[in-house]
C-alpha cells in the first residue's frame, strides 16, 4: 500500500449542526498533538453540505471552543458549502465510468421492499442495505421519472465499481503505541452507497475524499464509529484515483450508559463543561490525553 512522503497533513473536520461535546474534543486535540508531534500542519475544515441543519452560530461556536481548547489552524478554513464544484466534478468521472445511477426510492421505500424478509441484510450502521430497485431501470424509465419531477439520489452500482478495482484494496491502520496494520476494505459491506444526496451533488463519503485530497491531507484520525465507512473511502479514492492517506481510528467517549455521545442525543456540550468550570486541561484530562 502507497503511504504519503510529504510533511504531514492532519484535520479536525466538524459538521455545524449542533455544539462540540467532549468526544469532538479528543478528535481535535488528538490531531493537533499530533500534527504538532510530527512538524506538520493542522487543518479545520466545516463539513456543512447538510444546509438544512448547518447553522452559522454553531460554526461559530466551534471556533470559540476550540480556540479556548489552544488550537491554532491554517486560514482560509474550508467550508464545504463552498466547494459543490470539486464534488460535482467527481462525481461526474464516476459517471462517465457508467458506475452510478439515479435512485427515486424514499427510506420508506426502502423499508417496504425489505419488510418480507427478516434475514435481509444490513449495512455497518444497521440501515437495511439497498435492494437495487433503480439499479434496473432503463434509460426511458429513469428519463420519465426525472421529467415528471422526481427527485432522486445518486448512488453507486457497487458491483461495477468493485470490478474496477483491485478486490485487494485496504488501508494502513496506526494504533497509539502500537505497529501499523493493514487492513483489508469490505465495501460490498454497505451496497449501493449514495454518493450525491437529493439536495447536494454530493454525500459525506464522496465530500470527505474529495476535501482530503484537495487538502493534502496525509493523516485522518477519528472515532472508531468511522472505522467500517473507510472501505467506502478507500473505495472513492481508488476509482477517482487519489492518494490514500494513512488512517488512525481512536477509540470512543462513552457517556453513562455505554452510547458514544453524540448532538442528536443532547450529550453534554464543551460550553456546558466550561460554564461548570471546567478548564483546557480538565478536557484534556477527561478525554485522556495527556497534557499539553
Amino acid at each position: 500500500m502507497n503511504e504519503p512522503s510529504s510533511q504531514s497533513v492532519w484535520r479536525f473536520a466538524p459538521s455545524p449542526n449542533g455544539l462540540l461535546h467532549l468526544g469532538h474534543a479528543l478528535s481535535a486535540l488528538a490531531n493537533y498533538d499530533a500534527a504538532r508531534a510530527a512538524g506538520g500542519r493542522f487543518l479545520l475544515r466545516i463539513e456543512d453540505i447538510d444546509r438544512t441543519r448547518a447553522r452559522a452560530e454553531f460554526e461559530q461556536a466551534i471556533y470559540e471552543d476550540l480556540a479556548w481548547l489552544g488550537l491554532t489552524w491554517e486560514q482560509p478554513v474550508r467550508r464545504q458549502s463552498e466547494h459543490f464544484e470539486d464534488y460535482a466534478r467527481a462525481l461526474e468521472r464516476l459517471d462517465a465510468m457508467g458506475l452510478i445511477y439515479p435512485c427515486f426510492c424514499t427510506r420508506a421505500d426502502i423499508a417496504r421492499a425489505v419488510a418480507d424478509h427478516p434475514d435481509w441484510p444490513r449495512d455497518p450502521d444497521g440501515a437495511p442495505i439497498y435492494p437495487g430497485t433503480c439499479r434496473h431501470l432503463d434509460s426511458p424509465a429513469r428519463s420519465q421519472r426525472l421529467t415528471a419531477g422526481l427527485r432522486a439520489v445518486m448512488r453507486l452500482n457497487m458491483e461495477e465499481a468493485l470490478a474496477r478495482v483491485d478486490h485487494r484494496i485496504g488501508w494502513r491502520e496506526y494504533g497509539r503505541g502500537e505497529e501499523p496494520r493493514d487492513v483489508r476494505a469490505e465495501p460490498w459491506a454497505w451496497g449501493d452507497v449514495v454518493v450525491a444526496r437529493r439536495d447536494v451533488p454530493t454525500s459525506y463519503h464522496l465530500s470527505v475524499v474529495v476535501d482530503d485530497a484537495i487538502q493534502g491531507v496525509t493523516d485522518i484520525m477519528r472515532g472508531r464509529d468511522l472505522f467500517a465507512a473507510t472501505s467506502i473511502h478507500r473505495l472513492l479514492q481508488d476509482l477517482l484515483e487519489l492518494p490514500p492517506p494513512r488512517y488512525h481510528h481512536h477509540p470512543l467517549i462513552l457517556d453513562s450508559n455505554g452510547g458514544k455521545l453524540s448532538k442528536s442525543k443532547l450529550s453534554k456540550s464543551l460550553r456546558d463543561l466550561r460554564a461548570e468550570g471546567a478548564t483546557p486541561a480538565d478536557i484534556r484530562r477527561m478525554a485522556h490525553l495527556p497534557p499539553a
